[in-house]
C-alpha cells in the first residue's frame, strides 16, 4: 500500500472514531447513564410508592431515586430521569435475600435464574448443607457429581475443574449471574480434599488439614462454613471435627450455618451438639431450615423453644432460617442408613446390589437407628414423593409416592425404592410432609428467623422455589396476620443481611446498593402446588438488581446485573 493510502485511511479512521465518540458522550449525557458490565445504568425515578425500607421501621411515602448501582435519594423528587416508574399503590422494598439457595449448577447454566428473580429474591446465598461445587479436587470429580446429583444436580456441559471457592466463584463472575451470589464453603468439600470419602473420624493430622483449607476458602471470600450432618460425608463427622473447623470460621467472624444431625426425635439432642461447637469454637450459629419432622415429635416444640431462649439469655449467637411449606425437599438417598453411602455413591450403588445389604437397610430403616433420622418413620412411604430423576427410564416416577411408584413397578415398597436409588445412582429428588402451618408461624415469628426457599431446581420441584417469599406475605402477613408486613420484610431483606455480612444491601438506604422489589401487598401470593409447582407468584411487578431492571413490569429482562459477593475480614 502507498504511503499516501495509508494517510488517507487514517485520516477516515479517526473521523470515524471521533464521530462514534461524540455519538456515545451525547447518549451519555442525555441519559446520565453508566457503563457497567456491557449494561447500561440508567437514572430511574420510583415514583409515589410506599416504602418498606427493611429496618422494621414504620412504612411511609416517598420517591426513590437510583442512578446507576446505588440509590441516590429518598424522599419527595422531582428531578427528571431516564425512566419513571409509577408505584402508586404499591409497596417499594430492599430486594430479597435468600439464605438457603440450591442454584449452585444453575447459576453456572443459566445465569439468570428466574424462578428467584420473580419472587423478589436479589441476593443468594449458596454452597449449602455441607456439599456443594467447591473446593473440588480433581481425583474425585466423578464420584463428587453422583454424590450432588440429587442436591444441586449435574451437568456435562461444565468442565469441572474449577478445584477451589476461588476458582468456581472466578467461573460465576465470567459467564454473569444475576441474582447476586454469595457462598459458604461445605464441610464435606473441605473433609474430601482433606481424607477422601471414607467413613471414619479425621485424624489429628487431618484435621490440621482441613482447618488449613477452610482458611483457604474464608481468603477467597466464603460467607461462612456450611454442613449437613445427615449428608454425606459431613455425617461421618464427630463433635471435636466440627468445634475444629468452627474455631477458622470464628477467626473470620463468620457463621456455620448448619443442617444439624436430627430435625426428628434427637432434635434436642442434636442442638444441644450444636450448642457446644457454639460454645467450644466461639462461631455463631445459623440453622437451616429450622423446624421439627414427624407428629409424634410434635411435642418437642415447647424444648425447643426453651433452648433457644436459654441460648440468648446465655449470650449464644444464634439464628435460623424458614421456607413457609409443611413438606421438606431434599435427596431419596437421605432414607438409606448412613453406613451404606460410606465410600461414595458407586459403594452405594454397589451396595444397593447386594441382597444382604438391601436387608440390613431394609432392617435398619423398620427398626431405627439411635441419632439417625429416619424419614421413612416420620414421613411414610405415601408422604414421601420423587421430584426428579436422572434418566428417561424413571420419569414416569416424578410427583408420585413411594408407594404409588412400588405400585407402578410391581415390586415390594423396600425393593421399589432400593431399584429406583440403584438405577439413577442416587441421583433423585424428594419432598416429604413433616409439619403443620402453625408450627410455621411459631417459629417464623421469632427474633432468630429469616426467610428462604432451599428450593431443588431441577424436574418437578417442590413449590418453595417459584413461591417461598411471596407466600410469606400472601399466607402468612395477608391471610394469617401472623406478622405486620414490615416485619416480614426485614427478615427477608435486613434480618439476613446482618447475619451474613452482606454491605450495603438489605436495607433501602440513600448509598445502597440498588436492589429494590416493588410489589402490590394486596394480591401478592404463591402460585404453585406440590401437583403443579412451577408458576410464577403473582404480585411482583418489578425487581431490580444493582440499578438493572430485571423484571420489568411482570417481564424478564434477562440482564445479568449480579455480582459475586466475597466477604471480606
Amino acid at each position: 500500500m502507498k504511503s499516501i493510502d495509508l494517510i488517507k485511511l487514517s485520516v477516515n479512521t479517526l473521523y470515524y472514531k471521533e464521530k462514534w465518540l461524540l455519538v456515545k458522550n451525547k447518549f451519555l449525557k442525555e441519559s446520565n447513564s453508566k457503563i457497567i458490565g456491557g449494561i447500561f445504568m440508567s437514572k430511574i425515578l420510583i415514583k409515589n410508592g410506599t416504602v418498606i425500607d427493611g429496618s422494621r421501621g414504620a412504612r411511609f411515602q416517598a420517591d426513590v431515586l437510583l442512578e446507576g448501582e446505588r440509590i441516590v435519594k429518598i424522599g419527595k423528587i422531582d428531578e427528571a430521569a431516564d425512566r419513571v416508574i409509577d408505584a402508586t399503590g404499591k409497596i417499594v422494598a430492599p430486594g430479597f435475600i435468600d439464605t438457603h439457595s440450591h442454584s449452585d449448577l444453575k447459576v453456572l447454566l443459566e445465569p439468570f435464574v428466574e424462578p428467584k428473580l420473580r419472587q423478589g429474591i436479589t441476593t443468594e446465598v449458596l454452597g449449602q448443607d455441607g456439599i456443594s461445587m467447591a473446593p473440588l479436587p480433581k481425583e474425585y470429580v466423578s464420584s463428587w457429581r453422583k454424590n450432588l446429583a440429587g442436591l444441586d444436580g449435574d451437568s456435562d456441559e461444565l468442565g469441572w475443574d474449577w478445584e477451589n471457592t476461588d476458582n468456581y466463584l472466578k467461573l460465576i463472575e465470567k459467564k454473569g449471574c444475576t441474582p447476586n451470589e454469595s457462598y459458604l464453603v461445605p464441610h464435606g468439600n473441605i473433609r474430601m480434599e482433606a481424607m477422601g470419602l471414607e467413613a471414619r473420624v479425621a485424624t489429628d493430622e487431618e484435621l490440621e488439614k482441613m482447618k488449613e483449607i477452610t482458611r483457604r476458602e474464608m481468603e477467597a471470600g466464603a460467607a461462612g462454613l456450611s454442613t449437613g450432618l445427615i449428608y454425606i460425608p459431613c455425617a461421618y463427622s464427630d463433635t471435636r471435627e466440627m468445634i475444629e473447623i468452627c474455631k477458622v470460621a470464628a477467626e473470620y467472624d463468620r457463621p456455620l450455618v448448619i443442617h444439624q444431625r436430627s430435625e426428628a426425635d434427637t432434635m434436642i439432642d442434636s442442638m444441644n451438639e450444636v450448642i457446644t461447637i457454639a460454645k467450644e469454637s466461639g462461631v455463631k450459629i445459623h440453622f437451616s431450615h429450622f423446624k421439627i419432622c414427624g407428629k409424634n415429635n410434635w411435642h418437642l416444640i415447647k424444648d425447643i423453644l426453651a433452648l433457644l431462649d436459654k441460648c440468648k439469655e446465655e449470650g449464644i449467637e444464634i439464628s435460623y432460617d424458614q421456607y413457609p411449606y409443611v413438606a421438606g425437599s431434599t435427596m431419596l438417598g437421605v432414607i438409606i442408613p448412613p453406613w451404606a453411602h460410606a465410600g461414595g455413591t458407586d459403594k452405594l450403588v454397589e451396595r444397593l446390589g447386594n441382597p444382604a445389604d438391601r436387608e440390613r437397610m431394609k432392617h435398619d430403616i423398620i427398626n431405627g437407628i439411635p441419632g439417625w433420622d429416619n424419614f421413612i418413620d416420620f414421613a411414610g412411604f405415601d408422604g414421601i414423593y420423587v421430584t426428579s430423576v436422572k434418566t428417561k427410564a424413571n420419569e414416569d416416577c416424578i410427583g408420585k409416592n413411594l408407594l404409588e411408584i412400588a405400585e407402578l413397578k410391581g415390586k415390594d415398597k423396600f425393593d421399589a425404592v432400593f431399584d429406583l436409588l440403584k438405577e439413577e445412582e442416587n441421583a433423585v429428588g424428594m419432598y416429604d410432609y413433616y409439619g403443620k402451618d402453625e408450627h410455621v408461624v411459631t417459629f417464623l415469628t421469632r427474633e432468630e428467623s429469616n426467610v428462604c426457599t432451599d428450593g431443588l431446581l431441577g424436574g418437578k420441584p417442590h413449590p418453595r422455589v417459584y413461591g417461598a417469599f411471596p407466600r410469606v406475605i400472601g399466607k402468612f402477613v395477608r391471610e394469617m396476620k401472623a406478622m405486620t408486613l414490615e416485619e416480614a420484610v426485614y427478615k427477608m431483606t435486613h434480618k439476613p443481611a446482618k447475619t451474613f455480612k452482606i454491605e450495603e444491601r438489605g436495607l433501602l438506604k440513600e448509598g445502597y446498593f440498588a436492589d429494590i422489589v416493588i410489589f402490590d401487598e394486596n394480591t401478592t401470593i404463591d402460585k404453585g402446588t406440590f401437583v403443579d409447582p412451577i408458576q410464577n407468584p403473582e404480585g411482583i411487578s418489578h425487581v431490580m438488581v444493582n440499578g438493572v431492571l430485571a423484571i420489568d413490569n411482570y417481564e424478564a429482562t434477562k440482564k445479568l446485573s449480579g455480582k459475586v459477593l466475597r466477604i471480606k475480614k
